[in-house]
């Protein structure tokens, strides 16, 4: 593969050996692999950076593994933060700025997890990937592998939205629905990787998916002057950007560019809440939830297999966890789409409604910033939304 300069390879999060950048999980623990940097070898400054086009995430290649030539991309990333001074105005906040990541290529900040882990994949020689997927990875999975020229196997539950399933297949994605919730779409997917030689660009199989995420944090520090924001709240299911983000903030506080890393704050379902459940519990890992429900089906994750990464990053950032229920997360939905005309998605708009719930605990500061995650358009599910609003007679 070609690497960038100062990319050093993949270190597992729980042993810690280090691998070369062909791997997946760790072959010596089955741990998860996170890319490593020499960041001695990085001289990277804020005007150097701000003399570079904000035109895609790729512009903090120094801080990727791959070089921006060698990238699968459709520019995905530079996608805008939005001043909402109605819901600061709500919060009782200095400033509610929303990341506003439906603007990427399908929709959704999926596609900055896929250009990374496709561009992995494609350098590795990969003639197949495959995922399974709750809807948004697997639709950004079937694009970028069509974009790589790579084929794709998608394992959706039966529940994921309409968009997601006619867009794997208009992609020329081979998508296989699967009855029941998430979890029996990994099954199928993890039956079909026991027989075929495909490779996994799945969540925490593939090292590359955070990696790509993780620009969100640059691109929110760079777009508010290199002021870190006070909190950060993430809609969160597996919780691949929310460790990306705090690894982000980390580096950029490592090159000297930050000094203070932002209080990341999970936001989930009433009806599925793992991480939440552990963190007010003061636990290592998470328990399972055996009988999840939520409307909520992109944060629908019973059984995340990072939550111990997960939880450290919350505590480790000072932040927290946060859950609210359905009827709160579709409401938030709709008053941000009314208020300040930003299209949160239905799943996206627990970052909303988690910090309502925050700012009405006392959790914020009447000056503090806070950025709010908005993961995907909604025109991913608008149907969730309107049927919501005509079981209100609107």
């Amino acid at each position: 593969m070609e690497t960038t300069a100062a990319f050093a390879g993949l270190s597992c999060i729980d042993c810690g050996e280090r691998f070369e950048p062909d791997h997946q999980r760790c072959p010596d623990c089955g741990g998860i692999l996170d890319p490593a940097y020499d960041y001695e070898a990085i001289s990277l400054s804020r005007a150097e950076l701000e003399d570079r086009p904000f035109d895609s995430m790729w512009r903090y290649e120094e801080l990727l593994p791959f070089p921006r030539e060698m990238a699968i991309t459709m520019d995905e990333g530079a996608t805008p933060l939005v001043e909402c001074e109605k819901l600061a105005a709500e919060m009782g906040v200095g400033r509610v700025l929303i990341k506003d990541e439906g603007r990427n290529p399908t929709g959704s900040f999926k596609d900055r997890g896929q250009t990374v882990a496709m561009t992995a994949a494609a350098q590795s020689g990969a003639s197949d990937i495959a995922l399974a997927s709750a809807g948004n990875a697997g639709q950004a999975a079937a694009a970028y592998a069509g974009r790589a020229g790579v084929d794709s196997h998608v394992f959706l539950p039966s529940r994921a939205g309409f968009t997601n399933k006619a867009m794997v297949n208009v992609h020329g994605g081979d998508m296989t629905v699967v009855g029941g919730r998430i979890g029996d779409a990994g099954a199928a997917y993890a039956d079909a990787m026991d027989e075929e030689e495909w490779y996994s660009v799945g969540t925490f199989v593939t090292p590359y998916r955070h990696e790509g995420k993780k620009t969100m944090a640059y691109e929110m520090i760079e777009q508010l002057g290199w002021e870190v924001p006070d909190a950060v709240v993430y809609p969160t299911g597996g919780g691949v950007g929310l460790v990306g983000m705090h690894k982000a903030a980390t580096e950029l506080r490592e090159l000297g560019l930050i000094e203070e890393l932002p209080a990341m704050y999970a936001a989930q379902s009433s009806g599925c809440a793992p991480i939440v459940e552990a963190f007010e519990d003061g636990k290592e890992r998470h328990d399972p939830v055996e009988y999840p429900d939520t409307i909520c089906g992109g944060i629908e994750i019973p059984d995340p297999g990072a939550s111990p990464w997960i939880l450290d990053c919350l505590r480790e950032s000072g932040g927290g966890a946060v859950a609210t229920d359905d009827e709160e997360i579709l409401e938030s939905a709709i008053a941000v789409a009314k208020g300040e005309g930003i299209e949160m998605g239905a799943t996206c708009a627990a970052a909303a409604s988690g910090a309502w719930e925050l700012a009405e605990r006392g959790e914020f500061d009447s000056d503090a910033t806070v950025v709010l995650l908005n993961t995907a358009t909604a025109n991913k599910d608008s149907d969730v939304l309107r049927s919501h609003l005509m079981g209100k007679g609107i």
